[in-house]
C-alpha cells in the first residue's frame, strides 16, 4: 500500500475517498445530534440550516486537511481527522451549552440566520484551531 501511496493520483484519490466517506458518516451523526432533519430543512429553504451545516462541512474538511498535511499514512491521518472531529462535534455542544437563553437547534429551525450563521463561524473557526492542533 505504501508503495501504492507514492504515485500522487492514487495518494490524491486514496485521501479524497476517506475524506468523503468520513464526511458522509459524520454528516450522519451531526444530522443524529440536531433536533431538527438537517435534508428537510434545507429543502425547504431553510437558510439558517445551510449555513449551520455549511460549517460543519467547512470545518470538517479543514480538520482533514491539516490531518492529511501532517500525518504520513491514511490510517493516521484518518485517526487524527476523526479525533478531530470529535472535538468539533463537542465545540458544537458547548456552543448550544453556552446559550442557556434560547436553544440553537431550535432557533436554527426557526431559520434564524444570526444563529445559524454563528455555528457556522463556530464550526469554521474551531476547526482552525483543532487542525492545527492535530500537528502537535
Amino acid at each position: 500500500m505504501e508503495n501504492l501511496l507514492s504515485n500522487p493520483y492514487f495518494a490524491t484519490a486514496a485521501y479524497y475517498a476517506v475524506t468523503g466517506l468520513g464526511m458522509i458518516l459524520f454528516l450522519i451523526v451531526f444530522e443524529l445530534v440536531t433536533r431538527y432533519r438537517v435534508w428537510e430543512e434545507m429543502k425547504k429553504g431553510n437558510i439558517a440550516v445551510a449555513m449551520a451545516t455549511g460549517g460543519k462541512v467547512f470545518g470538517v474538511a479543514n480538520i482533514f486537511r491539516f490531518s492529511i498535511e501532517q500525518h504520513d499514512s491514511i490510517g493516521q491521518a484518518l485517526i487524527w481527522g476523526s479525533f478531530g472531529y470529535l472535538l468539533l462535534l463537542i465545540s458544537y455542544f458547548i456552543f448550544e451549552f453556552m446559550t442557556p437563553s434560547f436553544q440553537v437547534d431550535v432557533e436554527i429551525e426557526r431559520g434564524n440566520r444570526a444563529v445559524g450563521f454563528l455555528a457556522m463561524v463556530i464550526s469554521v473557526g474551531f476547526s482552525y484551531v483543532i487542525g492545527a492542533s492535530l500537528t502537535l
